[in-house]
């Protein structure tokens, strides 16, 4: 006899804890019952269902039988059904039953099996109106002596519903988490891999999107991007980065209103993660300064990110549709004395003066390089005193 009260305590558990509907288990339940009677008392063929009552613990069993016209199925012999029913071996039929088996067909004829099928004119005669294709619902007797190798049939389908629920679950909850910032402790590390707990899920944060420099502790707590939520076999793993340039933006929407609600726009952003990063931002608003809306009063909100990067140097600038002075924006902070384009190619040549030539080329050749990124357009940069360095758009 089923305990109701432990459960009604598991189900809700389940419900609460993992995400998986009531309805959905009790479904589990019911095929599971349907499963472990079909495969103690029933005949080939059989469709049966059962429906299994929470309140009385009570089990219902019925045998389904589709509608099926003389002339669209082969009739056999009373000695091939009679063989038939003997064996133990799947049979269906082609009408529409996700509980069918195998289908045994000649051409486009379906073999006539009484255990499965019944009848046009026989079920007119049992319901009025019933029409092909439609299926009649036949009570069976109740069976609770399942043997063991049953019970463990029913197990192994409700553990196999639970996680096809759990999965579906699942994935509609991170799925729309998807381009955003999650939350979980540091569950263990494998070559250079971070196994992130998010509660109903494991997150993996890849060596290569790890911030360069920094360091883990178990349980330790991090905020990353969810960039690709991935359905496997083995389940929902769902991939984070700290690395990538729209984790810089999404932190910029916690902390800056004007981006989160879109008056003011990231049009291009730069990065090296854990370095040094270059931001180009617009506002529709004209009354809107998109430069301050980031930084924020004293610097308080780019500082905020950049705590939150490991000290990351963030360069904010204005987008601009004019070229010329976009590039000379993104070689801040270095002054700019002259610049020479060519569409075709799209090469800007950038003369600066001596004492400025090393700040616009940066240590390692990191702004000129942030700046060509930023810009997508390669950078020549020169002055009277020296050669000429260059810096191409990466690909």
């Amino acid at each position: 006899m089923v305990d109701l009260k432990v459960l009604n305590a598991v189900l809700e558990q389940l419900e609460q804890e993992r995400g998986v509907p009531r309805e959905k288990m009790l479904e589990a339940i019911g095929m599971s019952l349907a499963t472990a009677y079909k495969k103690e008392y029933g005949k080939r063929g059989q469709i049966i269902r059962a429906k299994f009552d929470l309140n009385s613990g009570k089990t219902e069993f019925e045998q389904v039988k589709v509608v099926v016209e003389k002339d669209k199925v082969i009739m056999r012999e009373e000695s091939e059904i009679a063989e038939i029913k003997g064996k133990k071996e799947p049979f269906s039929h082609k009408f529409g039953s996700k509980d069918t088996d195998i289908e045994e067909m000649e051409g486009e004829m379906v073999y006539f099996n009484p255990e499965h099928h019944i009848l046009l004119d026989d079920a007119k005669k049992i319901k009025k109106g019933i029409a092909a294709g439609d299926e009649m619902i036949f009570p069976l007797e109740a069976k609770e002596d399942f043997s063991r190798i049953a019970a463990q049939t029913a197990k192994q389908v409700i553990i196999q519903k639970l996680r096809e629920a759990e999965k579906v679950s699942v994935l509609g909850e991170y799925g729309k988490k998807e381009g955003e910032i999650v939350t979980g402790s540091v569950q263990r590390m494998e070559r250079g891999n971070i196994f992130i707990d998010m509660g109903r899920a494991t997150a993996i944060l890849p060596y290569e999107e790890q911030i360069p420099g920094e360091k883990y502790k178990q349980g330790e707590r991090v905020r990353a991007y969810l960039y690709k939520v991935e359905e496997t076999p083995k389940g929902i793993f769902l991939k984070l980065s700290r690395s990538h340039p729209k984790f810089l933006e999404e932190l910029f929407k916690i902390e800056a209103p004007e981006i989160a609600n879109g008056t003011v726009v990231m049009k291009a952003i730069a990065r090296e993660a854990g370095s040094r990063s270059k931001v180009a931002v617009e506002s529709s608003d004209a009354h809107i300064d998109p430069v301050g809306s980031l930084v924020g009063q004293r610097g308080v909100r780019v500082a905020t990110v950049m705590s939150e990067l490991g000290g990351e140097k963030i360069d904010i600038i204005e987008w601009s549709a004019d070229q010329k002075r976009f590039i000379e924006d993104a070689l801040s902070p270095a002054k700019v004395l002259n610049i020479e384009t060519n569409d075709l190619e799209k090469k800007a040549t950038v003369e600066v003066a001596p004492d400025q030539q090393s700040l616009a080329i940066g240590k390692g050749g990191q702004n000129v390089r942030l700046a060509a990124k930023l810009t997508g357009w390669k950078i020549d940069i020169k002055s009277t005193a020296a050669p000429v360095v260059e810096e191409k758009v990466e690909e």
